[in-house]
């Protein structure tokens, strides 16, 4: 009898104990991250007239797709640190009648990215194609590294993949 008491006020102790736990000041909280992360790199790379393929290549899958409105894509992403503020950032794409990219509205607008501004680039991302590159390239010094992997890279064969024959579709 003493020992199956002593044995439930132990339980009851340990019980007690771990529950308060649980709120213990200093406890280690997780931070909960939800949606799809959205940088301003990725909406630097965005252009008028790009196809839906294009723009899924670029920011990943929408978190939502209405049905009601077909030509929206949105992107939402949050993040609640263990403990404090959520933070939430959202972006909408709209595509026309075409699959083509018109506008964009949300927290981020195309322009110069965070490490550009503190690398103090500009934001300006076109190529002039007929704009040729200030150094030549120099060739490789014969018996180099260089060129002998780049005799390598220039002797390699291609072998074509096989591509398996179809399954017969008729039934038996």
């Amino acid at each position: 009898m003493q020992n199956t008491k002593l044995l439930l006020t132990s339980l009851t102790l340990v019980g007690l104990l771990a529950l308060a736990g649980c709120s213990f000041p200093g406890v280690y909280k997780i931070d909960i991250q939800q949606g799809n992360v959205v940088t301003q790199d990725m909406i630097d790379q965005l252009r008028p007239g790009m196809t839906r393929r294009q723009v899924r290549f670029i920011m990943g899958n929408p978190l939502l797709q209405d049905t009601f409105h077909t030509n929206r894509w949105d992107y939402l992403y949050s993040l609640q640190p263990g403990g404090g503020q959520r933070q939430q950032e959202r972006m909408s794409i709209f595509f026309n009648e075409n699959d083509q990219l018109v506008n964009l509205s949300g927290d981020f607008m195309p322009g110069v990215s965070r490490d550009q501004e503190i690398l103090g680039g500009s934001g300006d991302t076109t190529v002039n194609p007929d704009q040729q590159p200030s150094q030549p390239e120099k060739p490789a010094k014969p018996g180099s590294l260089e060129d002998s992997l780049q005799k390598e890279i220039d002797n390699v064969e291609t072998t074509p993949v096989p591509t398996p024959a179809p399954l017969e579709t008729s039934p038996q």
